[in-house]
């Protein structure tokens, strides 16, 4: 897997779904007009944002959530362990890896809260400051690996120069 991971065209291909994963849900909040709970950890503040939203944004929540959320960590997480993986030991990857199931599992969470059932919004107080600790660490990491992979690209560039 770690092989399959870190190849360049496994990783541009991961980079390519991540910008139109991105766009996508920008887009569908502009044409139905919604923020997404996401970023919201507070459960009553979840609740009261939901109760705001009209039927409609509701469905369109819950539907981007259980579809295009749910491909979203698993695409962002890959790339991430991927770079974190090709440029420094495995254990770098690891805020990417955790994010993956901690993320599915805030938008089980949410999926819940938009259809009804919001007995369990209370895990967002944990899932989403878990979640965004995690996808920060693993960002951070995986720009730091483009860093150090560009440097040593220009060091054995250099290196072949002065032979």
């Amino acid at each position: 897997m770690m092989k399959f991971l870190t190849k360049p065209v496994t990783l541009w291909i991961l980079f390519a779904l991540f910008i139109l994963q991105t766009a996508g849900f920008a887009v569908i909040m502009a044409v139905w007009d919604f923020e997404v709970i996401d970023e919201i950890s507070d459960p009553e503040k979840v609740r009261l944002h939901i109760a705001e939203m009209s039927a409609l944004q509701k469905s369109v929540h819950a539907w981007t959530t259980a579809t295009l959320d749910v491909a979203y960590p698993l695409t962002y997480g890959a790339l991430f362990a991927g770079l974190a993986w090709r440029a420094f030991k495995p254990l770098y990857a690891l805020p990417a890896i955790a994010v993956i199931p901690t993320d599915l599992a805030e938008g089980f969470v949410q999926v819940m809260a938009l259809t009804g059932n919001s007995d369990l919004v209370w895990l967002k107080a944990y899932l989403t400051p878990a979640k965004l600790t995690l996808f920060f660490a693993a960002i951070a990491i995986a720009v730091a690996a483009l860093g150090m992979e560009y440097l040593r690209r220009r060091k054995s560039k250099n290196d072949s120069l002065e032979a």
